[in-house]
Protein backbone atom coordinates (compact mmCIF):
# COMPACT_ATOMS: atom_id res chain seq x y z
CA UNK A 1 0.00 0.00 0.00
CA UNK A 2 1.52 3.15 -1.23
CA UNK A 3 0.80 5.40 2.16
CA UNK A 4 2.81 7.79 4.06
CA UNK A 5 2.62 9.49 7.88
CA UNK A 6 2.14 13.52 8.41
CA UNK A 7 1.28 15.87 11.48
CA UNK A 8 -1.95 17.66 10.45
CA UNK A 9 -4.68 19.92 11.34
CA UNK A 10 -7.83 18.22 10.81
CA UNK A 11 -8.98 20.96 8.23
CA UNK A 12 -5.67 20.35 6.53
CA UNK A 13 -6.64 16.33 6.47
CA UNK A 14 -10.17 17.23 5.11
CA UNK A 15 -8.34 19.18 1.51
CA UNK A 16 -5.47 16.25 1.70
CA UNK A 17 -8.20 13.61 1.68
CA UNK A 18 -10.40 15.52 -1.44
CA UNK A 19 -7.32 15.92 -3.59
CA UNK A 20 -6.52 12.20 -3.05
CA UNK A 21 -10.11 10.31 -3.19
CA UNK A 22 -10.74 11.41 -6.79
CA UNK A 23 -12.76 14.22 -5.77
CA UNK A 24 -13.52 16.78 -8.70
CA UNK A 25 -14.58 20.03 -7.68
CA UNK A 26 -14.77 22.06 -4.39
CA UNK A 27 -16.69 25.01 -3.89
CA UNK A 28 -16.32 26.88 -0.61
CA UNK A 29 -16.22 30.62 1.29
CA UNK A 30 -13.98 31.52 3.83
CA UNK A 31 -15.28 31.13 7.57
CA UNK A 32 -13.33 30.48 10.69
CA UNK A 33 -12.56 27.88 11.75
CA UNK A 34 -12.73 26.09 8.83
CA UNK A 35 -10.82 28.42 6.28
CA UNK A 36 -7.62 25.91 6.20
CA UNK A 37 -9.54 23.57 3.93
CA UNK A 38 -9.87 26.27 0.85
CA UNK A 39 -6.40 27.61 1.99
CA UNK A 40 -4.52 24.38 1.87
CA UNK A 41 -6.88 23.10 -1.53
CA UNK A 42 -5.33 26.27 -2.96
CA UNK A 43 -1.85 25.73 -1.96
CA UNK A 44 -2.12 21.86 -3.60
CA UNK A 45 -3.35 22.92 -6.87
CA UNK A 46 -4.69 19.96 -7.90
CA UNK A 47 -6.29 21.23 -10.84
CA UNK A 48 -2.55 21.36 -11.68
CA UNK A 49 -1.75 17.37 -11.00
CA UNK A 50 -5.14 15.65 -10.68
CA UNK A 51 -7.50 17.91 -12.59
CA UNK A 52 -9.61 18.63 -9.34
CA UNK A 53 -11.27 22.16 -9.68
CA UNK A 54 -11.33 24.71 -6.48
CA UNK A 55 -13.50 27.58 -6.64
CA UNK A 56 -13.52 30.14 -4.31
CA UNK A 57 -16.89 31.23 -5.09
CA UNK A 58 -18.77 35.16 -4.27
CA UNK A 59 -21.06 33.63 -1.00
CA UNK A 60 -22.31 30.54 0.87
CA UNK A 61 -25.40 30.54 -1.62
CA UNK A 62 -23.26 30.46 -4.41
CA UNK A 63 -21.20 27.52 -3.19
CA UNK A 64 -24.15 25.59 -2.49
CA UNK A 65 -25.69 25.89 -5.96
CA UNK A 66 -22.46 25.10 -7.26
CA UNK A 67 -21.94 22.05 -5.85
CA UNK A 68 -25.89 21.27 -6.84
CA UNK A 69 -24.85 21.59 -10.82
CA UNK A 70 -21.43 19.66 -9.97
CA UNK A 71 -23.53 16.84 -8.71
CA UNK A 72 -26.17 16.86 -11.47
CA UNK A 73 -23.09 15.78 -13.92
CA UNK A 74 -22.22 12.77 -11.41
CA UNK A 75 -19.37 14.14 -10.29
CA UNK A 76 -17.73 13.81 -6.61
CA UNK A 77 -18.21 17.47 -5.47
CA UNK A 78 -18.28 19.09 -2.17
CA UNK A 79 -18.12 22.58 -0.45
CA UNK A 80 -17.31 22.98 3.40
CA UNK A 81 -17.89 26.25 5.92
CA UNK A 82 -19.05 26.60 9.52
CA UNK A 83 -22.40 27.47 11.21
CA UNK A 84 -23.49 30.78 9.91
CA UNK A 85 -22.58 29.84 6.34
CA UNK A 86 -23.86 26.19 6.56
CA UNK A 87 -27.21 28.20 7.74
CA UNK A 88 -27.01 29.99 4.22
CA UNK A 89 -26.80 26.91 2.30
CA UNK A 90 -29.63 25.05 3.90
CA UNK A 91 -32.02 26.07 0.94
CA UNK A 92 -29.59 24.80 -1.64
CA UNK A 93 -29.05 21.63 0.75
CA UNK A 94 -33.13 20.97 0.65
CA UNK A 95 -32.95 21.63 -3.39
CA UNK A 96 -29.89 18.64 -3.26
CA UNK A 97 -31.70 16.28 -1.19
CA UNK A 98 -35.09 16.78 -3.15
CA UNK A 99 -33.34 15.83 -6.95
CA UNK A 100 -31.87 13.57 -5.18
CA UNK A 101 -27.79 14.41 -5.76
CA UNK A 102 -24.91 13.02 -4.03
CA UNK A 103 -22.40 15.28 -2.64
CA UNK A 104 -20.37 16.17 0.89
CA UNK A 105 -21.16 19.05 2.97
CA UNK A 106 -18.17 19.63 5.76
CA UNK A 107 -19.21 21.50 8.74
CA UNK A 108 -16.72 22.86 11.38
CA UNK A 109 -19.10 24.42 13.88
CA UNK A 110 -18.26 27.30 15.63
CA UNK A 111 -20.37 29.16 19.13
CA UNK A 112 -23.94 30.18 18.10
CA UNK A 113 -26.45 31.17 17.71
CA UNK A 114 -25.77 34.56 15.03
CA UNK A 115 -22.66 35.29 14.09
CA UNK A 116 -21.93 34.29 18.07
CA UNK A 117 -17.43 33.24 18.66
CA UNK A 118 -14.69 31.79 16.79
CA UNK A 119 -14.53 28.73 19.08
CA UNK A 120 -15.58 25.17 18.82
CA UNK A 121 -19.57 23.98 19.18
CA UNK A 122 -22.15 21.24 18.97
CA UNK A 123 -24.69 23.42 18.62
CA UNK A 124 -25.10 22.61 15.05
CA UNK A 125 -26.94 19.49 15.72
CA UNK A 126 -30.33 20.03 15.33
CA UNK A 127 -29.85 21.39 12.17
CA UNK A 128 -27.77 18.62 10.83
CA UNK A 129 -29.59 15.58 11.74
CA UNK A 130 -33.29 16.84 11.08
CA UNK A 131 -32.72 18.17 8.06
CA UNK A 132 -31.28 22.20 8.50
CA UNK A 133 -34.03 23.17 5.38
CA UNK A 134 -37.35 22.90 4.36
CA UNK A 135 -39.08 19.36 3.86
CA UNK A 136 -38.97 16.36 5.11
CA UNK A 137 -35.66 15.36 4.23
CA UNK A 138 -32.05 13.55 5.68
CA UNK A 139 -28.27 13.80 5.08
CA UNK A 140 -26.34 11.37 6.65
CA UNK A 141 -24.46 13.24 8.97
CA UNK A 142 -20.88 11.86 9.95
CA UNK A 143 -19.28 13.23 13.10
CA UNK A 144 -15.52 12.61 13.57
CA UNK A 145 -13.43 12.80 17.10
CA UNK A 146 -10.02 12.67 15.04
CA UNK A 147 -8.41 14.20 12.70
CA UNK A 148 -7.29 10.69 11.12
CA UNK A 149 -11.41 10.67 10.67
CA UNK A 150 -11.46 13.73 8.98
CA UNK A 151 -9.43 12.54 6.50
CA UNK A 152 -11.45 9.16 6.35
CA UNK A 153 -14.72 10.37 6.28
CA UNK A 154 -14.49 12.13 3.54
CA UNK A 155 -13.82 9.19 1.20
CA UNK A 156 -16.85 7.56 3.35
CA UNK A 157 -18.60 10.09 2.63
CA UNK A 158 -18.42 10.47 -0.79
CA UNK A 159 -19.14 6.32 -0.73
CA UNK A 160 -22.45 6.45 0.63
CA UNK A 161 -23.22 9.44 -1.17
CA UNK A 162 -22.94 8.03 -4.28
CA UNK A 163 -24.73 4.66 -2.91
CA UNK A 164 -27.74 5.93 -2.25
CA UNK A 165 -27.42 9.43 -3.83
CA UNK A 166 -27.86 11.55 -0.81
CA UNK A 167 -25.78 14.52 0.39
CA UNK A 168 -24.05 13.60 3.11
CA UNK A 169 -22.10 16.09 5.66
CA UNK A 170 -19.15 15.38 8.64
CA UNK A 171 -20.08 17.37 11.21
CA UNK A 172 -17.07 18.32 12.86
CA UNK A 173 -16.58 21.14 15.48
CA UNK A 174 -13.36 23.78 15.82
CA UNK A 175 -11.50 21.73 18.22
CA UNK A 176 -10.91 18.86 15.39
CA UNK A 177 -10.67 20.81 12.65
CA UNK A 178 -8.32 23.25 14.10
CA UNK A 179 -6.27 20.41 16.36
CA UNK A 180 -2.99 18.70 15.05
CA UNK A 181 -2.68 14.85 14.85
CA UNK A 182 -0.91 12.28 12.89
CA UNK A 183 -2.63 11.14 9.74
CA UNK A 184 -2.15 8.19 7.74
CA UNK A 185 -2.45 9.23 4.17
CA UNK A 186 -4.18 6.34 2.21
CA UNK A 187 -3.75 5.25 -1.02
CA UNK A 188 -4.47 7.44 -4.09
CA UNK A 189 -7.87 7.11 -5.89
CA UNK A 190 -7.95 8.64 -9.18
CA UNK A 191 -10.58 10.65 -10.54
CA UNK A 192 -13.18 8.64 -12.59
CA UNK A 193 -13.13 9.57 -16.13
CA UNK A 194 -15.93 10.69 -18.30
CA UNK A 195 -16.59 6.89 -19.31
CA UNK A 196 -16.59 6.20 -16.08
CA UNK A 197 -18.99 8.28 -14.84
CA UNK A 198 -21.29 7.21 -17.56
CA UNK A 199 -20.97 3.82 -16.79
CA UNK A 200 -21.68 4.91 -13.33
CA UNK A 201 -24.46 7.55 -13.29
CA UNK A 202 -26.22 7.67 -16.60
CA UNK A 203 -29.29 6.65 -15.18
CA UNK A 204 -29.45 9.84 -13.56
CA UNK A 205 -27.51 12.39 -14.28
CA UNK A 206 -26.64 14.78 -17.11
CA UNK A 207 -24.08 12.75 -19.13
CA UNK A 208 -25.00 14.27 -22.81
CA UNK A 209 -28.11 12.93 -24.94
CA UNK A 210 -27.78 9.19 -25.66
CA UNK A 211 -30.13 7.26 -28.06
CA UNK A 212 -30.48 4.54 -25.78
CA UNK A 213 -32.47 6.27 -23.10
CA UNK A 214 -34.66 9.24 -22.50
CA UNK A 215 -33.13 12.51 -21.02
CA UNK A 216 -32.76 12.73 -17.70
CA UNK A 217 -33.76 15.99 -15.42
CA UNK A 218 -32.69 17.07 -12.28
CA UNK A 219 -35.13 18.76 -10.40
CA UNK A 220 -36.82 18.78 -7.07
CA UNK A 221 -39.96 20.56 -8.11
CA UNK A 222 -43.09 18.65 -9.03
CA UNK A 223 -46.21 20.46 -9.48
CA UNK A 224 -48.88 17.93 -8.50
CA UNK A 225 -49.39 17.24 -5.29
CA UNK A 226 -49.52 12.91 -5.74
CA UNK A 227 -46.46 13.41 -7.59
CA UNK A 228 -44.49 15.27 -5.25
CA UNK A 229 -45.93 12.76 -2.26
CA UNK A 230 -44.14 9.62 -4.71
CA UNK A 231 -41.20 11.53 -4.34
CA UNK A 232 -41.33 11.98 -0.49
CA UNK A 233 -42.37 7.97 -0.69
CA UNK A 234 -39.30 7.38 -2.46
CA UNK A 235 -36.88 9.21 -0.46
CA UNK A 236 -38.73 7.44 2.82
CA UNK A 237 -37.85 4.31 1.27
CA UNK A 238 -34.43 5.36 0.57
CA UNK A 239 -33.74 6.77 4.23
CA UNK A 240 -35.25 2.86 5.54
CA UNK A 241 -32.48 1.13 3.98
CA UNK A 242 -29.65 3.74 5.25
CA UNK A 243 -31.39 3.30 8.81
CA UNK A 244 -30.41 -0.36 8.63
CA UNK A 245 -27.53 -0.49 6.77
CA UNK A 246 -25.36 2.51 7.86
CA UNK A 247 -25.68 3.03 11.55
CA UNK A 248 -22.60 3.57 13.06
CA UNK A 249 -21.43 3.70 16.86
CA UNK A 250 -17.68 3.27 18.53
CA UNK A 251 -18.49 1.61 22.57
CA UNK A 252 -15.90 2.04 25.41
CA UNK A 253 -15.98 -0.03 28.56
CA UNK A 254 -19.51 -1.06 28.27
CA UNK A 255 -19.52 -4.39 28.90
CA UNK A 256 -19.99 -4.45 32.41
CA UNK A 257 -21.20 -0.29 32.83
CA UNK A 258 -23.97 0.92 35.38
CA UNK A 259 -23.75 3.87 33.78
CA UNK A 260 -23.06 4.88 29.82
CA UNK A 261 -22.19 8.29 28.90
CA UNK A 262 -23.05 9.09 25.29
CA UNK A 263 -20.89 12.08 23.41
CA UNK A 264 -19.73 13.07 19.87
CA UNK A 265 -17.06 14.56 18.25
CA UNK A 266 -14.91 16.23 20.64
CA UNK A 267 -17.12 15.48 23.37
CA UNK A 268 -16.15 11.90 23.08
CA UNK A 269 -12.67 12.61 23.17
CA UNK A 270 -13.26 14.19 26.73
CA UNK A 271 -15.38 11.78 27.75
CA UNK A 272 -12.85 9.09 27.60
CA UNK A 273 -10.91 10.22 29.77
CA UNK A 274 -13.58 10.81 32.01
CA UNK A 275 -14.55 7.10 31.69
CA UNK A 276 -11.08 5.78 32.73
CA UNK A 277 -11.17 8.54 35.56
CA UNK A 278 -14.33 7.57 36.89
CA UNK A 279 -12.95 3.86 36.12
CA UNK A 280 -10.13 4.41 38.54
CA UNK A 281 -12.87 5.47 41.14
CA UNK A 282 -14.08 2.45 41.21
CA UNK A 283 -17.19 3.85 38.93
CA UNK A 284 -18.52 1.38 36.35
CA UNK A 285 -18.97 3.71 33.64
CA UNK A 286 -18.85 3.46 29.83
CA UNK A 287 -18.80 5.28 26.60
CA UNK A 288 -21.23 5.52 23.37
CA UNK A 289 -19.78 7.76 20.75
CA UNK A 290 -22.19 7.81 17.40
CA UNK A 291 -20.32 7.73 14.53
CA UNK A 292 -23.04 8.48 12.26
CA UNK A 293 -25.60 10.99 13.82
CA UNK A 294 -28.13 10.22 11.31
CA UNK A 295 -28.72 7.57 11.15
CA UNK A 296 -28.49 7.74 15.06
CA UNK A 297 -27.59 4.30 17.09
CA UNK A 298 -30.88 4.38 18.74
CA UNK A 299 -31.51 0.25 18.65
CA UNK A 300 -27.99 -0.11 20.97
CA UNK A 301 -29.17 2.47 23.23
CA UNK A 302 -32.33 0.87 23.86
CA UNK A 303 -30.74 -2.39 24.36
CA UNK A 304 -27.66 -1.05 26.98
CA UNK A 305 -31.05 0.64 28.90
CA UNK A 306 -31.98 -2.81 29.76
CA UNK A 307 -28.41 -3.30 31.36
CA UNK A 308 -27.47 0.47 33.18
CA UNK A 309 -28.84 2.21 35.63
CA UNK A 310 -28.72 5.78 33.86
CA UNK A 311 -27.11 7.26 30.89
CA UNK A 312 -25.77 10.82 30.64
CA UNK A 313 -25.14 12.54 27.33
CA UNK A 314 -22.24 14.97 27.45
CA UNK A 315 -22.86 17.72 24.69
CA UNK A 316 -21.03 21.51 23.66
CA UNK A 317 -24.73 23.24 23.75
CA UNK A 318 -27.78 23.35 25.36
CA UNK A 319 -28.92 19.67 24.91
CA UNK A 320 -30.16 18.46 21.63
CA UNK A 321 -28.50 15.05 21.07
CA UNK A 322 -29.94 13.96 24.62
CA UNK A 323 -33.49 14.35 23.07
CA UNK A 324 -32.56 11.34 20.67
CA UNK A 325 -30.84 9.25 23.35
CA UNK A 326 -34.36 9.68 25.57
CA UNK A 327 -36.54 8.65 22.43
CA UNK A 328 -33.89 5.71 22.28
CA UNK A 329 -34.43 4.73 25.80
CA UNK A 330 -37.99 5.51 25.97
CA UNK A 331 -38.34 5.64 29.08
CA UNK A 332 -36.52 2.47 30.41
CA UNK A 333 -34.14 4.49 32.92
CA UNK A 334 -33.08 8.06 33.16
CA UNK A 335 -31.06 10.19 30.52
CA UNK A 336 -29.67 13.42 32.17
CA UNK A 337 -27.65 15.81 30.42
CA UNK A 338 -24.27 18.32 31.02
CA UNK A 339 -23.39 20.84 28.62
CA UNK A 340 -21.35 24.00 27.85
CA UNK A 341 -21.97 26.83 25.10
CA UNK A 342 -20.55 29.33 23.44
CA UNK A 343 -17.36 27.89 22.83
CA UNK A 344 -16.60 26.84 26.10
CA UNK A 345 -15.03 23.56 26.27
CA UNK A 346 -15.50 21.57 29.58
CA UNK A 347 -12.63 19.75 31.46
CA UNK A 348 -12.98 15.83 32.09
CA UNK A 349 -12.10 16.76 35.90
CA UNK A 350 -15.48 18.87 34.98
CA UNK A 351 -17.88 16.10 33.56
CA UNK A 352 -17.36 13.93 36.21
CA UNK A 353 -17.99 15.92 38.71
CA UNK A 354 -21.51 16.12 37.01
CA UNK A 355 -22.17 12.84 36.32
CA UNK A 356 -21.48 11.66 40.26
CA UNK A 357 -23.82 14.88 41.30
CA UNK A 358 -26.05 12.37 38.90
CA UNK A 359 -25.45 9.13 40.94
Amino acid sequence: MNCDVRLMKGNEAVAEAAVRCGCDGYFGYPITPQSEILETLMALRPWTTTGMQVVQAESEVAAINMVYGGASLGRRVMTSSSSPGISLMCEGLSYIAGASLPCLIINVQRGGPGLGTIQPSQGDYFQAVKGGGHGDYHCVVLAPDSVQEMYDFVAEGFDIAFKYRIPVMMLSDGMVGQMMEKVVLRENRPRKTDAEIVAECDSWALTGRHPNRTHNIITSLQLQAAEQEAVNLQLQAKYQAIQQNETRWDEYHTDDADVVLVAFGCSARICREVVDMARSEGLRVGLVRPITLWPFPSDRLGELAQQVQMLMTVELNAGQMVEDVRLAVNGQVPVCFYGRMGGVIFTPDEVLEQLKQHL
